[in-house]
């Protein structure tokens, strides 16, 4: 099933909620479900439209209730999906708080979008975002030092591209070292020459098109990389995920790839809200692989 079809039936199971489903976003929807099935408890919400960067960006932090400001949690940094065209960091709220209550602080960035800006520039709204971070997280409960990067979809291709060239970070006057580990939630990163509007719209316009390929950056000294895929994702194809592992093995980096049977490009991320989190262990996974590669400091 894809968004629309699970938002389809969440809306038949929701009578009554009217106006606001109807013109919510899917994940904006399943916010609303996640946090009416308890998805808020557990966690504090203690930075709202936080501002960052050059351009107006704000991002969002959560932790889990029993962290403090004086904690020195490992920080993920997740950016949202939505072709480089849509989405919010609003709409995600399921998935930060899904993290902070596995005990890491989680910041959620908005950054610029398709038509208003192009390639590289939501990729530079990355890199100030984790300048940001390392810069201002030890004030909400988060070691600066000790940072992961993840995202879905586009969002994906953002960490994963930010983690692999240190050229954005370098460019944002940030420290590069401070990324322990990456988790790629259904990304493309190896999809040139561009065949589909959203990535024609997004990056064609870019003089070096190599550069926009995560696949072209593997390296040795790469922070500790998952990569997952799903075996019936149609947007994102998962041999994006395969090529990147082998380009990453072949130089011997730590990388890991779970390619999740009968799941779709939207279920992927569906799989960390609690209304479908038993669909696959998404959630579970990734913990673990950021438990296994960054100082995880006990709230």
């Amino acid at each position: 099933m894809n968004w629309r079809m699970w938002i389809g039936i969440i809306i038949a199971a929701m009578v009554g909620i009217g106006a606001y489903l109807a013109t919510a976003s899917p994940p904006g929807l399943l916010s609303k479900l996640d946090a009416a099935m308890g998805g808020g408890t557990g966690v504090q919400h203690v930075g709202k439209n936080v501002g960052f960067g050059d351009h107006g960006q704000k991002l969002d932090i959560w932790r889990g209730d029993e962290a403090s400001q004086s904690s020195r949690l490992p920080v993920v940094i997740f950016w949202h999906g939505g072709g480089w065209v849509k989405g919010s960091r609003q709409d995600y709220a399921f998935a930060a708080k899904a993290f902070a209550r596995e005990g890491f602080l989680v910041v959620i960035p908005d950054y610029r979008k398709v038509p208003d800006v192009h390639f590289p520039d939501y990729i530079i709204d990355g890199a100030q975002a984790v300048r940001w971070v390392q810069d201002n997280i030890a004030q909400y409960g988060g070691d600066p030092e000790n940072i992961a990067l993840s995202g879905h979809s586009a969002g994906a291709h953002t960490a994963v591209l930010i983690a692999l060239d240190p050229s954005w970070i370098e460019n944002a006057n940030g420290n590069i070292e401070s990324i322990k580990a990456v988790v790629g939630m259904s990304g493309p990163y190896d999809f040139y020459p561009f065949d589909k509007k959203r990535s024609i719209d997004a990056m064609a316009q870019y003089e070096e098109p190599e550069r926009t390929q995560p696949v072209n950056f593997a390296r040795a000294d790469a922070p500790a990389m998952l990569l997952l895929t799903s075996t019936k994702d149609t947007i994102v194809r998962p041999r994006n995920a395969i090529r990147l592992t082998e380009k990453l093995e072949a130089v011997g980096a730590n990388v890991a790839m779970i390619n999740y049977e009968g799941l779709t490009h939207e279920e992927v991320m569906m799989a960390i809200s609690i209304p479908f989190r038993r669909t696959a262990t998404v959630l579970k996974d990734s913990a673990k692989f950021l438990n296994e590669n960054m100082r995880v400091v006990e709230p």
